[in-house]
This record gives C-alpha cells, structure tokens and sequence, in this order.
C-alpha cells in the first residue's frame, strides 16, 4: 500500500534550531496514529510540516501525493491542520465561517451545515465568532476541519479546552475516520483518551523514538543536524 505520507531524513529549521533533525515516517490510509512525547519535542512542529506550513530544511516529504520540497500548497485542500486557533473571521456568524470553509476547500456548503451540527454548534449557528466562548470556539475549530473534509486530518491538543460533551463528539469523530475515508494524526498529551483510539502510537524525543503498537523495539539513537539532538519519527515494525 502506497503511504499517504512518507518522510525520509526529514529536517526542520526553526532559525538556526532543527526543531525535527532526521524525521522518518510512514502513515498509510485509514490510519489513526497518536504522536505522543515531551514538550517540545517536535510534534507540533511535524504536523506543521506536513501540512505544508513549515519548509522542510532536508530530506524527503511526501504527502497526498505531492512533494513538499517542490510545492507545499497543491496538498492543501484535501487536509485540515486543526490547531490552538479557529482561524475564523470574527464578524461572520459560526454557520457562515464554516461555509465558508467548505467552499474554501472545494466542498459545498452542505458539508460545512453538517459538521455544525455534527460539533454540536446548533444553538451558536447564527452566533459571531467573536461572541463565541473559548470551549465552542474549540469545537468551531474542529468543525472547520470537518467542513473541508479532509482525506488526511491534523490535529494538534484537540481536547484542550474542550468540556466533557466536547470530548465525546471528538472520539466519536475519530472512530468514524477510517470509515469516512479520512486517516488522522494526532498529537496529544491526554493518553488515557487518545490511547484507546489510536492505531499506532509514535513517540517524538529528542534523539529517541519508538512505536507502541505492537510493544517497542529497541530505540535507535541518533545524532542530529550540527550535533544538536535529533527528532526521529519511526512507525512500529
């Protein structure tokens, strides 16, 4: 099976710094892979990457398809990076922000009328964003990535900020990804949330790195770019 994303010795500068040093990573369809390891490892940063937000420094970076080190824009519309903000317009009303995101991607805007209603953002539908509380602006966020319907989704924290009832439309989204035709990456702190969900684990360390599903193998140590720690991201054998 040809992998949806496919980096080899992948590196990325933050300045001077290699926030990923050597980054070697598989993800094929259907896949739900939970990256998981300290602050500041690099995990933000990689799904940055790969959603063409970041230039790669060195190395190969395949996804979708399209490699990112010729164009890192003709991938966009079929993934959604779902980060710490909305990145909607304030003066627009939920319902209309994502429309808007719909169209935006290609989509009609039907699809963004369902994930308001799949986000459970019925009653703000006619809401500004700006009127919006910080944990339905969280759930806004997510429904913006469903309303481009992605084949590959990014998410970064999402339970952060997110209440009890919010937590459960999240994992009930990410169970039905594989069937609605959509492979996610994640990064996460909350593990005993994240954990049961995941197809695969991948743990982001400076220098270090193992998959968890099935058990470890032995972690392969690794220098980075410059004599800086390295970030390596290798699937599970």
């Amino acid at each position: 099976m040809v992998p949806l994303v496919r980096l080899r010795s992948v590196v990325c500068l933050l300045g001077r710094f290699p926030a990923l040093a050597g980054v070697d990573l598989d993800v094929v369809s259907g896949e739900i892979v939970l990256l998981t390891g300290p602050n500041g490892a690099g995990k933000s940063t990689l799904l940055r990457v790969l959603a063409g937000l970041l230039p790669t420094h060195r190395g190969d970076a395949e996804v979708l398809g399209h490699d990112l080190g010729v164009d890192r824009r003709a991938h966009r519309r079929d993934l959604a990076l779902v980060g710490h903000e909305t990145s909607c317009y304030d003066d627009l009303t939920t319902r209309e922000n994502l429309r808007f995101a719909a169209r935006a991607s290609g989509r009609d805007a039907a699809v963004g009328d369902a994930a308001l209603e799949r986000l459970g953002l019925g009653g703000q539908a006619d809401v500004a964003h700006g009127r919006l509380s910080a944990g339905q602006r969280r759930r806004l966020a997510l429904a913006v990535g469903l309303a481009r319907d992605p084949k590959l989704l990014l998410l970064d924290e999402p339970h952060a900020g997110l209440d009890a009832e919010g937590r459960v439309l999240l994992a009930e989204i990410l169970v039905a990804a594989p069937g609605e035709g959509r492979t996610v990456l994640l990064a996460s702190h909350e593990l005993d949330l994240t954990r049961p969900l995941a197809t695969r684990e991948v743990v982001v360390v400076g220098g270090r790195a193992s998959g968890r599903f099935p058990p470890p193998a032995p972690d392969p140590v690794v220098s980075g770019v410059d004599g800086a720690p390295a970030v390596i991201v290798e699937p599970a054998p």
